[in-house]
């Protein structure tokens, strides 16, 4: 348990940080489960709409200190691929 006031104003700001960091890892997962749901429907158009729409967003995550650049570039780039392999 934290006890001098600096400790305890650090605790506060890391739970914050926390509750955001969440809610954007969230976010990026709920798109990233949009381009993977319509992968999987086989329709290119739906594909291909929803990962452009799901690459800022990863990228946004990726400036906020929530995914590794190369993390983010490597989800990107098995996605792009996995649309592109669509009949």
């Amino acid at each position: 348990m934290a006890n001098t006031p600096q400790a305890k104003k650090r605790a506060r700001q890391n739970e914050k940080r926390f509750q955001i960091n969440k809610a954007r890892r969230s976010r990026i997962r709920t798109y990233l489960r949009k381009v993977e749901e319509a992968i999987e429907s086989g329709v290119k158009d739906d594909a291909v709409a929803a990962l452009k729409a799901a690459q800022p967003e990863l990228m946004r995550g990726v400036t906020k200190g929530v995914y590794h650049k190369n993390t983010a570039s490597r989800k990107m780039s098995r996605l792009a691929a996995r649309v592109k392999a669509i009949a």
